[in-house]
């Protein structure tokens, strides 16, 4: 199954009063991992940015002058998301952002019902307490150290690792829930993603090598070369 996890960047928080796209950064997953595909591009919003958005993203005026307008980069952007359903943290936001900009263009727009919003699901699971996208990182033991600003290719990077740990699809958090089981009680989830004993070595110096060279194969913004 092909997913894509979308992130966007604004010059403010509301379309509906004429705030823009300036950003937006999408991964491919499929059957739940990523592979290495990605879409990501700066926008000319053609309006000033707003002080309080510049102070979450940091991207000026000045940097989105010469970039492309919306209007020329939606072809592009819609081949690439296809019909998959789009995997959003706070959906609703990205998506009006989005809609918003379609209509400009009297294009079709994005259906609700291909929207995952992880941010429903992340209340649904953990009721009672903030599930912004650091949070979830830090709950998940996700590293977000890079995450000084805003920005939407990274945090849809950060967003693609935590759903796949919301919706329990990483086989490293499958626990034995055995009462009889020791140290369960009372871990965290990085604690318990830690095995006794390391399992043997499966793969050849020769085997490593060549996934190496693959990589390398993938474009210098393949997150597959955050795991060599």
């Amino acid at each position: 199954m092909r997913e894509i996890v979308l992130d966007t960047e604004t010059t403010g928080l509301d379309p509906l009063r004429g705030d823009r796209l300036v950003e937006f950064g999408c991964i491919e997953l499929y059957n739940r991992m990523p592979t290495g595909q990605t879409f990501h591009r700066y926008l000319n919003p053609e309006r000033a940015m707003s002080q309080d958005a510049f102070n979450v993203h940091g991207l000026s005026d000045e940097f989105l002058a010469d970039k492309p307008l919306f209007a020329d980069v939606v072809e592009e952007f819609l081949a690439f998301i296809g019909d998959a359903p789009l995997v959003i943290h706070n959906a609703s936001f990205d998506v009006g952002f989005i809609n918003a900009e379609l209509e400009r263009l009297s294009r079709a727009i994005i259906a609700r019902d291909r929207l995952v919003d992880t941010l429903l699901l992340a209340r649904r699971k953990h009721p009672g307490v903030s599930n912004r996208l650091d949070d979830l990182c830090s709950r998940y033991a996700i590293d977000n150290s890079r995450r000084t600003k805003h920005g939407a290719l990274l945090d849809a990077e950060l967003l693609a690792e935590v759903y796949i740990d919301l919706i329990g699809a990483r086989q490293s958090q499958l626990i034995l829930a055995s009462s009889g089981f020791s140290g369960a009680r009372g871990q965290t989830d990085a604690q318990r993603r830690q095995r006794p004993a390391p399992l043997a070595r499966r793969v050849s110096d020769a085997e490593r090598a060549a996934h190496l060279a693959f990589v390398e194969t993938l474009g210098d913004q393949a997150i597959w070369k955050e795991y060599r």
